[in-house]
């Protein structure tokens, strides 16, 4: 209570006198009686809030709390005196505009006015209004003060009346006003009131530095005596004390009195009492200290240089302050001495706290350094500020003039392609020095290795480096121990240090935007020190968000340089825990978790270069540069790939060829076998992806076209020439003849190429060539597994573009006579053996070359591949065996009996294409797919040869063997649906390349195609319709049905283009239609074992039965269409009108019929003359149907037949044709109707519709002028079943008879 007490009386006394001028603002001057009131009152203040040493100790708390409820009472009681007098007296009109204002002035008047009410503006929170109350203050004061020194006899004034009456103050020659107003502004710059603080300090600023009168010893003795601190305060008391007198050292160090004081005076002891007080305030309290030597520096700024010697150095208590600072560890105090260096460069008056004699290399050497450590740790007590010495030792240690000449060196070497040649000066190296020394002692060694406080200020230590780091310079301070500090943090978000180094990220990030050089140091650093893994394990995307903004030639060599020399340097981040962690132990372990694999595979030591081999091709991917530009670029990741994941130096690990005039390293440890693999596929890659964009195919003006393809191959031919180099690994005989084979093929063709400029053929051997080359690698990739291929796919190369006498040459490359297969079956072949284990870029060089040669694709190279579509997932043994009839094949084909689901990871495999990502668009419910019939798969290998048949035996062992030597790896059967997955692809582009060409017989394989009398066209949608509807083709591979039916979807039912010739018998398109009908009316029927199975097998079998009735629904529409489009009589379409006459009788008749209205409805609005012809007998079935179910939901047909022939808006000459077709059928309408009314459902919701069918009936009964003769072919009794049923409905009609 005492310590509440007392501040707020001090805050009452800071501001004194303005309550009780509150209600005196007429007067223009104050009694005599007011006078002393206020004299008194500020004597008081003086006892009670300055509390000199002696009042303290001499009154006790309850006489000192008795004594300021005295004063408060008096104060109130002159308070009430002042406003009756004032209602007493009459009211004088003020003169002058500041007579309305409180003022003090002698009792003679001889002296200006001043406007105490100037210290209440002081403490505004308005800084604007605050510099008017010192503005006006001062004025006001200089007068008083002025008009004081004038007078003769000053006895007569200082014998008057006074605002305030005490001895020995010092301001001996000062108006009582001014007294007042100094005394009051030391007082005031200890309230911590809202800007009390603010205002006055600089109040007393402009005071001190505008009136002479005031002299400096003075100030000194005042800010003791009033601002004294006793025993018997408070914190909070104590803390505004010294800040009060911080704040008072501070308007005397602003006023400048101190420099004049020494111009007039160069022996003046002012400047060693100033420095002996602020020394002995700042030592009182840490928080003072940085201030303090604020202060100081200021009065350095302003102070001469040999003022600072004798003055500043030499003042009672600096030289113990210097003394002690290496050891209480003082960072202001080192702060000061490297100030006070800067402008008198004295070394000898600093002891140990600056090395002598002084020099940036020896404040930066690493003893140095070790000793103040203490001084720099201790700078974390004004966090989150950054303590002023550290933007002093960074402008030490990186100096604007020498780093600015530095950096322009550098940003024009740096992308050079040999920068190591580039020497640097002595003043550089220094520097580096200096900075290598400072970031190991300071940063990593003592900050980083401390408390989460001292991190952090090692990451605002580095922001404050960044602005002026070189380039260069980027490796020393992102070292190991910062990447991993910054690592360990980041990888747990709950750390306390979590945002601070985030921010820290976001600023380094924003540095490097725009400065390729930059950017690419800092990824370098980052993945150097972090095994490749920084992403991984902070779980961020920094790096890979770097890597994508790199946009010009310049900046993607010079990062691809960088790459090249992190994988040859062999400099890999320690695998030991940074000593730096903050976090846990479960948390060092981040990244490697998830690396589990890659690690296991290849080990920390290969995974930087791993990262280093999957990242040069990636920078392309965002690169947009012109064709010249990207074409270098590719070119030397080209080269660096080759080098490394194909040969091997066999003599040291630097070779120079002099054709390429090029000299190529390798690491001194030898490259392991998984990275050269790597290699191997990200130059298949890169080469696959140039393919891609490449232009087609020309050589404008003679000049050499930028044939990355082309440029590989002469690369590899000129190495694999070299003899101190050899591949990576020893070949076998056949593979080094597939090796040769396959460069002389790629040249020959590369020769026709050039030949043919443009068109399909160049486009042709391109693709080829690509397809050579990517061969090539395979086989160096999988030796001895490609063989076979390479020889036949090198034949087929020189059959098809060989010149005649070619043809001939080589007795091992001919086949025996008439016994020799179609060139493109060879092909086909060839393309379908490298499928199985070839890689992404393989099977787009494969779909390339089978995009331009698909045309040429013969019915028996078709058949083979839908053979591969159709190719049970499951042994025989699982399927049914001796079911002839034809229910229970439809059942075995919707059965939902399945094996064990596979697991996801088995059949996720497929971008194989650009197209593929559309192939999973949802099926379920869907009505745009199509339908096969579901014929007997033991037929499917009906019609191939036994050579075709080994060889698709082939192709499957293919897959066995591979998962077979796959320990762990897939299953076999997911394999075969990757394998199935790939085919569909070719079939895809074959589909898309053929549109006009294979739709004409699409449904002749259903037949037996050896038949003579029938085209020898295997046609897609028939084969992968039953590969559909078969469960065993497609079972436990979603994705594989999803993709059928996509191509189903899009290749087939959605082609424009339809058969109208007779190619396709009438009877063929009868008898599927049949076969579709009667698979899209099949019940879902369950097993026995059906019981048995979960929910969700459950679920998938329902839905894959929607998806097979949808496929039968959508297979008729488009037969019907085919059929539409030929335009037959009704004679011929007599067969298809019998078919769906048949179904509509089960639809009415049987239970077992699982036939969708709508999907007859669908018919009848699709083909107007099937509905015609179907209309009466629909109409006798509806009326005799034997449920009352099918009955109402039979109606919506025989509406929408009439909605067809009977349409509302009909022209006259149309009017006369539907008339004539609803008379015919009246009396089977009226038949309708009262079979309707007689036996009127008992559901309301069917009641409804049955009175909704008959009014539209009833209105086109009346629109055609038919109501009298429909009415006579209804029997009396119906006439009134009608009107009791029907009601209004039928009365209307009546009427309108």
């Amino acid at each position: 209570m005492g310590f509440k007490k007392r501040s707020t009386k001090s805050e009452e006394e800071v501001l004194e006198g303005q309550t009780d001028l509150a209600a005196d603002n007429t007067v223009s001057a104050p009694s005599s009686k007011k006078i002393k009131m206020d004299g008194k009152k500020d004597a008081d203040m003086g006892d009670g809030v300055a509390s000199s040493s002696s009042v303290a100790n001499s009154v006790k708390p309850m006489e000192r709390k008795k004594k300021r409820k005295q004063v408060d009472k008096e104060r109130r009681r002159s308070v009430l005196e002042n406003e009756e007098s004032q209602l007493k007296q009459p009211i004088i009109e003020p003169k002058g505009k500041d007579a309305t204002e409180p003022v003090a002035a002698s009792s003679s008047g001889s002296l200006p006015e001043f406007h105490i009410s100037v210290f209440k503006d002081l403490a505004s929170a308005d800084s604007s209004v605050r510099e008017a109350a010192v503005e006006t203050m001062v004025t006001e004061l200089q007068e008083v003060q002025k008009a004081y020194d004038r007078l003769e006899n000053k006895d007569l004034v200082e014998g008057g009346l006074k605002l305030e009456a005490q001895k020995d103050d010092g301001l001996d020659n000062c108006a009582s006003s001014l007294g007042y107003a100094v005394r009051r502004l030391i007082r005031g710059v200890s309230s911590s009131r809202e800007c009390v603080r603010q205002g006055f300090a600089l109040g007393l600023t402009a005071l001190v530095a505008a009136i002479p009168s005031i002299k400096v010893d003075s100030l000194l003795k005042l800010i003791v005596d009033l601002l004294e601190v006793s025993s018997s305060m408070k914190g909070q008391e104590v803390r505004d004390c010294l800040l009060g007198r911080l704040f008072a050292y501070g308007a005397i160090a602003r006023s400048d009195r101190l420099t004049k004081e020494w111009l007039s005076d160069k022996n003046t002891l002012l400047i060693k009492e100033f420095m002996s007080a602020i020394i002995s305030l700042a030592s009182k309290k840490r928080y003072l200290q940085e201030p303090s030597v604020s202060i100081i520096l200021e009065i350095i700024e302003k102070l001469p240089a040999e003022a600072l010697l004798d003055h500043i150095l030499e003042a009672p208590g600096v030289p113990q302050w210097f003394e002690e600072a290496i050891d209480v560890g003082n960072p202001d105090a080192l702060l000061l001495a490297l100030k006070i260096h800067e402008k008198t460069s004295i070394d000898s008056k600093f002891g140990k706290l600056l090395p002598n004699p002084f020099s940036p290399s020896k404040l930066f050497s690493a003893d140095y350094l070790s000793s103040i450590s203490n001084c720099l740790k201790e700078s974390t007590f004004c966090q989150p500020r950054v303590h002023s010495l550290w933007p002093v030792l960074v402008n030490i240690l990186l100096p604007d003039t020498i780093l600015q000449a530095e950096d322009a060196v550098s940003a024009s070497n740096s992308l050079k392609k040999h920068k190591k040649g580039r020497k640097s000066s002595s003043s550089e190296e220094e520097i580096a020095n200096n900075v290598q020394s400072f970031c190991d002692v300071v940063i990593e060694r003592s900050l980083l290795l401390s408390s989460h406080d001292r991190k952090h200020l090692a990451f605002d230590v580095l922001l404050l480096l960044l602005p002026r780091l070189p380039s260069s310079f980027i490796p020393i301070v992102f070292s190991s121990k910062v990447v991993q500090c910054l690592i360990d943090i980041l990888s747990t978000k709950d750390s306390w240090l979590y945002k601070v180094a985030q921010h820290f990220l976001n600023e380094l990030l924003d540095w490097v935007r725009n400065d390729d050089v930059r950017r690419v140091a800092v990824i370098v650093a980052f993945q150097k020190h972090s095994n490749g893994k920084f992403d991984c394990i902070t779980k961020t995307k920094t790096v890979k968000d770097l890597m994508a903004e790199f946009k010009t030639e310049a900046g993607c060599m010079l990062f691809v340089q960088n790459l090249i020399n992190l994988f040859l340097d062999e400099v890999i981040a320690s695998e030991e825990p940074s000593d730096q962690s903050q976090t846990t132990d479960e948390n060092s372990e981040i990244g490697s978790i998830e690396d589990k694999d890659s690690i296991g595979i290849m080990g920390n030591a290969d995974f930087l270069k791993g990262w280093v081999i999957e990242s040069l091709p990636s920078v392309l991917k965002h690169l947009k540069l012109d064709p010249e530009a990207k074409f270098r670029v590719q070119k030397e990741i080209l080269k660096f790939l080759s080098v490394q994941g194909l040969f091997s130096a066999s003599l040291g690990n630097e070779v120079t060829s002099f054709e390429l005039q090029e000299k190529f390293r390798w690491p001194k440890a030898t490259t392991s076998t998984a990275l050269c693999k790597m290699c191997i596929e990200q130059l298949q890659s890169l080469l696959a992806n140039a393919q891609k964009v490449e232009e087609p195919r020309s050589l404008a003006n003679g000049l050499e076209p930028n044939d990355l393809g082309s440029y590989f191959m002469r690369f590899f031919s000129t190495l694999r020439n070299i003899p101190s180099v050899s591949l990576f690994r020893t070949l076998s005989d056949d593979d080094k003849e597939s090796v040769t084979k396959l460069l002389e093929m790629e040249s020959k063709l590369y020769k026709e190429e050039r030949n043919f400029r443009l068109g399909n053929d160049a486009n042709k051997v391109h693709a080829l060539r690509y397809l050579l080359i990517l061969l090539l690698l395979q086989v160096l990739l999988q030796p001895g597994e490609f063989c076979d291929a390479a020889s036949e796919l090198t034949i087929c190369c020189k059959k098809v573009f060989a010149a005649p006498d070619d043809l001939n040459s080589s007795g091992e490359d001919e086949l025996d006579g008439d016994a020799a297969p179609e060139l493109m079956d060879v092909l086909v072949d060839t393309l379908l053996s490298l499928l199985p284990q070839s890689s992404a870029p393989m099977r787009t060089a494969i779909e390339q070359v089978f995009r331009y040669f698909c045309g040429d694709v013969t019915d028996d190279g078709l058949m083979r591949m839908l053979r591969i579509i159709k190719k049970d997932l499951k042994p025989a043994r699982h399927q049914e065996a001796g079911s002839e009839d034809d229910d229970d094949d439809a059942d075995d084909l919707l059965g939902i009996e399945e094996d064990e689901d596979m697991d996801e990871a088995e059949t996720g495999e497929t971008a194989d294409s650009d197209e593929q990502s559309e192939d999973s668009e949802a099926v379920v419910g869907s009505e745009g797919a199509d339908k096969d019939l579901p014929e007997d798969s033991d037929e499917s290998d009906g019609g191939m040869d036994d050579d075709a048949m080994f060889r698709m035996d082939t192709y499957l062992a293919q897959i066995f063997k591979e998962k077979k030597n796959q320990a762990g790896g897939e299953t076999a059967q997911s394999q075969l649906v990757l394998f199935k997955l790939r085919v569909l692809s070719l079939l895809e582009i074959y589909l898309h390349e053929n549109r006009g060409k294979c739709i004409s017989y699409l449904f002749l394989c259903i037949y037996d195609l050896s038949d003579s009398g029938k085209p020898q066209v295997l046609t897609v949608f028939s084969n992968l319709a039953q590969a559909f509807v078969n469960p065993h083709t497609t079972e436990g591979s979603e994705q594989l049905g999803q993709r059928i039916w996509g191509i189903l979807q899009r290749k087939v039912f959605k082609e424009k283009k339809l058969p109208k010739d007779d190619s396709i018998p009438l009877s063929t398109l009868e008898s599927l239609l049949e076969k579709n009908l009667k698979l899209a009316s099949k019940p879902f029927k369950r097993k026995k074992s059906a019981s048995s199975l979960s929910k969700k097998k459950l679920t998938a079998s329902l839905t894959r039965y929607k998806m097979i009735v949808s496929l039968a629904q959508n297979s008729s529409y488009w037969i019907l269409k085919i059929i539409e489009a030929r335009n037959l009589s009704d004679s011929e379409l007599q067969g298809v009108f019998d078919l769906l006459q048949a179904v509509l009788e089960g639809y009415f008749d049987s239970k077992k019929s699982q036939i969708k209205s709508g999907f007859l409805k669908e018919i009848f609005r699709r083909n107007p003359r099937i509905s015609h012809q179907l209309f009466g007998f629909l109409l006798e079935n509806c009326g005799n149907a034997k449920s009352d179910f099918r009955r109402v939901e039979a109606l919506d047909l025989v509406i929408e037949v009439l909605k067809s022939q009977v349409p509302m808006n009909s022209n006259e000459s149309n009017r006369d044709v539907s008339k004539k077709f609803l008379k015919s059928h009246l009396q089977s309408l009226g038949h309708l109707i009262e079979t309707l009314v007689t036996k009127m459902p008992e559901k309301k919701s069917r009641k409804t519709e049955v009175h909704k069918c008959c009014d539209k009936i009833f209105q086109m009964i009346t629109t055609l002028d038919l109501t009298k003769a429909f009415l006579k072919c209804l029997e009396p009794g119906t006439l009134s079943a009608c009107e009791s049923q029907l009601g209004t409905i039928f009365l209307k009609l009546k009427k309108l008879k």
